[in-house]
C-alpha cells in the first residue's frame, strides 16, 4: 500500500490500517490505543492526526508533522474533530491557526527496565478499588486514572507494615506496544522517602515487559517528578494540548 504521505498536499486520505506502522510517532501511536472502534486517522503530505475518543478521559486529536501540512490537514478534518482535544509537540500546536492551548506538559518514555534496586517492595491491587479511591480523593484528587475508569485497568500500590496505602500508580490507557503509567500518588505524610520511585520502577519494569516502551505525562514544571522519572531512565518531549477556538471568535465576530 502507498506511504499516504508521500501523496500531494490537496490529497487527504484515511490510513485503512489495523495499526499505524512501527516507526509512526510514538504519540500518535499511543493516542490510536490499537486503532479500537471509533479511532480514525489522516494523512496529507507529512502530516498526520490521530481522533480517539475516550482516552486519558478526554478525546483526542494527536498531531505531527511540518507546520504547513498540518495546518492545511486540521482545516479540511476540522469538522469531523472540533471537540477533540488537540496534542502534539508544543511549537507545532502553537503553530496551528485556531487550537487554543489549554496546557503545557511533558510526555516522558523509556524503552528499558529501569534496573533500579528497590528498598521497598510494591504489590499489584486487587479487589482493592474502593480504597484506592479514597486514597485518591485524599492525596490525589485531580488524577486523571481512577478506579473503574476507562481504559484503567490495574493498580500497583506500597503498604505499610500495618497495612495501609503509602503510594498507588495505575497502568492505564496501555496498548500492545506502548505501556502507559498513570495515577501515582504518594500518602502526604509519606513523601520524601522514595516511595514513588520505587512505585514507578515497579509499574515501568512490568509495563515493559514484551513491549517497546513505557511512557506517561508529566508537568513539566514539577522538577521532583521530572528528575525523578529521569532517574528511571525517562526522557522528556515537551507537548502541548489545546481546543478549537470558536469560528467566530476566528472571525471577530
Amino acid at each position: 500500500m502507498p506511504d499516504p504521505r508521500n501523496r500531494g498536499i490537496m490529497d487527504v486520505m484515511m490510513i485503512s490500517l489495523d495499526r499505524l506502522p512501527a516507526d509512526e510517532d510514538p504519540l500518535l501511536r499511543w493516542a490510536a490505543q490499537d486503532m479500537r472502534a471509533g479511532v480514525r486517522a489522516w494523512a496529507l503530505g507529512d502530516a498526520a492526526a490521530v481522533a480517539c475518543p475516550d482516552v486519558s478521559r478526554r478525546d483526542r486529536l494527536a498531531l505531527r508533522g511540518g507546520v504547513p501540512d498540518v495546518v492545511a490537514l486540521v482545516d479540511r478534518i476540522r469538522p469531523e474533530v472540533e471537540g477533540f482535544h488537540a496534542v502534539g509537540d508544543e511549537k507545532l500546536v502553537a503553530a496551528i491557526p485556531g487550537l487554543v492551548i489549554e496546557g503545557r506538559f511533558g510526555w516522558m518514555d523509556t524503552t528499558e527496565p529501569t534496573g533500579l534496586a528497590r528498598r521497598h517492595e510494591p504489590r499489584w491491587l486487587d479487589g482493592d478499588d474502593e480504597e484506592v479511591a479514597a486514597f485518591l480523593d485524599e492525596h490525589h484528587p485531580g488524577s486523571y486514572a481512577y478506579p473503574g475508569g476507562s481504559g484503567v485497568t490495574r493498580w500497583a500500590g506500597i503498604r505499610a507494615d500495618t497495612g495501609e496505602l503509602l503510594a498507588v500508580g495505575a497502568d492505564a490507557w496501555s496498548m500492545a506496544e506502548i505501556g502507559f503509567l498513570a495515577g501515582v500518588a504518594t500518602r502526604s505524610d509519606a513523601r520524601g522517602r522514595g516511595l514513588g520511585r520505587d512505585l514507578c520502577a515497579f509499574l515501568t519494569d512490568e509495563l515493559i515487559a514484551g513491549r517497546e516502551r513505557v511512557a506517561l505525562m508529566v508537568d513539566h514544571d514539577n522538577a521532583a517528578a521530572v528528575g525523578t522519572y529521569e532517574k528511571l531512565g525517562y526522557t522528556m518531549r515537551r507537548i502541548a494540548a489545546a481546543t478549537f477556538q470558536d469560528r467566530q471568535e476566528c472571525s471577530g465576530s
